[in-house]
């Protein structure tokens, strides 16, 4: 399934290149798909719960401020909400170093690497572990819950991300945002910005009950694959400071 929407994304660039420009077919929401993440996420509470308690103990003891982040997001169909994470950076951190990165990332044919790759003395104790392990966005289960977000789809993206996205880039918003998605177990952090638009779109447009299933199948191999870069990252880095 997967593999077929790789064979899609490639006729979407296509279409882009020739055209400049994409349909827009937004439809509405198929009814399996709030069934679906309801009945995941209550099946899933006994081992996300603990988890959840967790977390928020260690957020709290190795870090004065809020444990729970609450920022302002880009929806299904440009709609705006409020995003819940766990908080990963000091209270008070610079937001503009991201916008600056982001800007960067958006305007160029790079690898959409996080900035905590490399470092980040604005993260907490715990915040690159978080990240990396996706358990900063488990308090999104509650954006799940209330129908603002589901398990599987494109990210939802910051108001000053989404405020440079070009016509055609706006078609990945005509699917629900999602804690995971075709992009994330894609390449994700290996992929570029409008590699990320292309997939994102491709999902919108190849929305079915079984590809959800196998990207949330696909979804924790690649989770643990992030954890390992991450990890051989650090060892380097270890390494490099004491040669």
């Amino acid at each position: 399934m997967v593999r077929l929407l790789t064979s899609k994304r490639i006729v979407v660039m296509d279409r882009v290149q020739e055209t400049g420009c994409l349909e827009a077919s937004p439809g509405e929401l198929p009814a399996w798909k709030r069934w679906l993440d309801v009945a995941c996420v209550v099946i899933a509470l006994p081992v996300l719960l603990p988890l959840f308690a967790l977390v928020g103990l260690g957020i709290r003891i190795s870090s004065p401020g809020p444990v729970i982040f609450r920022q302002e997001r880009i929806g299904y169909r440009g709609k705006r909400f409020v995003c819940f994470k766990f908080r990963t950076m000091k209270a008070g951190s610079d937001v503009g170093i991201h916008k600056q990165y982001l800007d960067h990332l958006i305007n160029s044919d790079v690898p959409m690497t996080k900035m905590d790759s490399q470092g980040d003395a604005r993260l907490v104790p715990m915040g690159r572990f978080l990240r990396a392990t996706g358990l900063d966005e488990l308090p999104q289960i509650i954006n799940v819950l209330r129908g603002e977000m589901s398990l599987v789809g494109p990210r939802p993206c910051i108001p000053y991300e989404y405020e440079q996205y070009l016509p055609w880039q706006k078609q990945r918003f005509n699917a629900m945002p999602g804690l995971t998605g075709l992009w994330q177990v894609s390449g994700k952090n290996k992929t570029t910005f409008n590699q990320m638009i292309y997939l994102d779109i491709a999902y919108a447009q190849n929305m079915s009950f079984w590809l959800d299933v196998v990207v949330m199948l696909k979804t924790i191999p690649a989770l643990a694959r992030q954890a390992r870069e991450m990890r051989a990252q650090k060892n380097s880095a270890t390494k490099q400071s004491r040669s």
